[in-house]
C-alpha cells in the first residue's frame, strides 16, 4: 500500500504542520495492519523530511514494513528485505539456477542483490530455466 500525502496538502502545494499532526492523531491506522506500506507524495510539492517520519511513526505499530517512495520503490524495498532475510546457507557448494520466468514480475534489483548474496557460497550460478540457462559464475576449483 502507498500512503499518499497529497490529500493532506493545503491547495496541493504546501503541508501545514498543525493539519498533519491533527490528521495522524485522529486517523485509524489499523487499516495498515500487517501491510507493506510506503509513504509518498504524488503531488509536486516540497515535503519536509520530518513529515514522512511522523507518518512512519504512526504506521510502524501496525504495518509489517514501512518505507518511503512510490509503488515501484515500495516493491523494490520489499524484495530487498526478502533477499536480506533469505537464509542462503543451504545453497553452499551447490549449483543454482535463478528462475527467469515468473508469474509475477520481479524487480531487477532483486536479481542483482540475490546474485551478490549467493556468489560467495555457490559452486555455480546460472539464470534462466533448467533447459536453457545463462552461466553467470563458476567457482574456481580448489
Amino acid at each position: 500500500m502507498v500512503f499518499d500525502l497529497k490529500p493532506l496538502l493545503w491547495q496541493e502545494i504546501a503541508l501545514r504542520e498543525d493539519d498533519l499532526r491533527a490528521f495522524v492523531k485522529d486517523h485509524d491506522w489499523s487499516a495498515y495492519k500487517g501491510k507493506f506500506v510506503s509513504v509518498h507524495c504524488s503531488a509536486d510539492a516540497i515535503i519536509p523530511t520530518w513529515a514522512y517520519m511522523l507518518v512512519a511513526t504512526h504506521l510502524q505499530p501496525y504495518a509489517a514494513f514501512v518505507t518511503q517512495g512510490d509503488t515501484d520503490q515500495l516493491e523494490r524495498a520489499v524484495f530487498t528485505r526478502f533477499v536480506q532475510q533469505l537464509d542462503v546457507e543451504p545453497y553452499r557448494n551447490t549449483r543454482i539456477v535463478v528462475k527467469g520466468c515468473n508469474k509475477f514480475p520481479v524487480p531487477l534489483n532483486a536479481y542483482v542483490e540475490l546474485s551478490a548474496k549467493l556468489l560467495p557460497l555457490v559452486k555455480s550460478l546460472m539464470f534462466g530455466e533448467p533447459c536453457s540457462t545463462v552461466p553467470l559464475y563458476k567457482a574456481p576449483k580448489a
